[in-house]
């Protein structure tokens, strides 16, 4: 997070909490990053406000810029300010989507974290962060080079917003139930699943002082045990990895970061793989 040096703040001008802007402004002050101000909206005129903003910004010591601007919907109006301003992080409030407008259509929120080629961080409401629990969600089951890269960030990123807000990091992974008729006797007993899952998160562990009573190792699926888990240590942020499905198939099985986003209390990180990044950029240049 430390490399970041632009922020992109989406603002809502018809809400007067603001709390994305609460949220980036204590980012932006630990890690000496620029805000930029973005009003996704072509109907009225916001800039006397994000001017305003901006004001306020820089009295308390950070540098911070604007723009009012909309391009065919949300997400390209995001995604094409991130790239035209150089950000590397979005941060934008979330709300509650409605449950028959979510199973009809594709949530905004789910399609930013879809297509947007930068982290993204959805902010629920004004509580502060400080002295809070973050909690890293990683899948120590995969095996694959590109999740173990991504799985680094996530701890990272995690551990970085823990030392911002002298806060504690806790890491969680779901496993498997064990199957009697799996081909490797490893995985026919939980014991052992859980010893090979604990051992991949010793290195977290060790390299992050993580305490053992902040290890949750348990079975179930993901999108079930990191809200539980969330709820039980009262995280003020949870730092999550999207494989950003798309098209059909993401629309049917959607992915873990979409699923629980609703369910958690606190605040949502969102990273993605650098093979997924690559592949987005791509496609923007397009």
């Amino acid at each position: 997070m430390q490399a970041i040096k632009r922020i992109l703040v989406v603002i809502d001008p018809t809400r007067e909490d603001n709390v994305a802007l609460v949220r980036s402004r204590l980012i932006a002050a630990f890690i000496g990053a620029e805000l930029h101000l973005l009003a996704c909206e072509n109907r009225h005129d916001h800039k006397p406000l994000l001017a305003e903003l901006c004001a306020g910004l820089e009295a308390a010591g950070v540098t911070a810029s604007y723009t009012q601007t909309w391009h065919a919907n949300l997400t390209e109006t995001i995604v094409h300010t991130l790239r035209a301003e150089g950000c590397g992080l979005v941060i934008k409030q979330h709300l509650p989507d409605n449950p028959l407008k979510k199973a009809l259509l594709t949530p905004d929120d789910w399609k930013l974290l879809r297509y947007c080629p930068a982290p993204v961080l959805l902010v629920k409401d004004s509580a502060s962060w400080m002295h809070g629990n973050v909690l890293a969600a990683v899948d120590l089951g995969n095996h694959d080079d590109q999740h173990h890269v991504l799985h680094d960030t996530i701890v990272s990123h995690a551990a970085d917003i823990a030392d911002m807000i002298n806060g504690q990091m806790h890491l969680i992974s779901a496993h498997p139930a064990p199957m009697l008729s799996a081909a490797n006797p490893v995985y026919q007993l939980r014991e052992n699943i859980v010893r090979i899952y604990t051992d991949k998160a010793a290195r977290y562990r060790d390299q992050y002082n993580i305490p053992e009573s902040n290890l949750h190792i348990d079975e179930g699926p993901a999108d079930t045990l990191i809200p539980k888990v969330a709820q039980q240590i009262g995280a003020s942020v949870t730092v999550i990895g999207t494989v950003a499905r798309t098209g059909i198939s993401g629309a049917l099985i959607g992915n873990t970061a979409e699923v629980v986003l609703d369910q958690l209390g606190g605040d949502v990180l969102v990273l993605k793989p650098d093979d997924m990044v690559a592949h987005l950029e791509q496609l923007l240049e397009k």
